[in-house]
């Protein structure tokens, strides 16, 4: 199974100020104005997401056709197969990405501890 990139997702309070805290740490701009209320941060291989008034909780991320530099991967195993595959072991589905598509589509899971688990494919 080929999740792709991996980063966290934080419900941040105040973008402006956790912005500035994240990059205080050494991280930098990868996607997102910060107008529209998210901003996507990378230090090294690290990446972090910050949406304000997006979601309720922090979230693990995985971007299927993404490398960790959002670069679209040659290879890579579609959210759909991700899903069936997924279904196929059991798990149940939070929301879930319309089999009949292509391109671009999400999931969600709840891990046993309650964490949300979103698969976001941008390809």
């Amino acid at each position: 199974m080929q999740l792709g990139a991996f980063s966290i997702s934080l419900a941040v309070k105040d973008l402006q100020k956790s912005k500035a805290f994240y990059e205080g740490l050494g991280f930098s701009d990868l996607g997102g104005s910060g107008s529209d209320g998210w901003a996507i941060l990378k230090n090294g291989d690290t990446v972090i997401g910050l949406f304000q008034g997006m979601f309720e909780k922090n979230m693990l991320t995985f971007n299927p056709g993404w490398d960790q530099s959002a670069q679209t991967l040659d290879d890579y195993q579609d959210i759909r197969a991700l899903q069936k595959e997924l279904k196929a072991k059991g798990y149940v589905f939070q929301a879930e990405a319309d089999e009949t598509s292509s391109g671009p589509a999400s999931f969600v899971l709840i891990d046993p501890d309650g964490n949300p688990v979103l698969v976001d494919q941008h390809v």
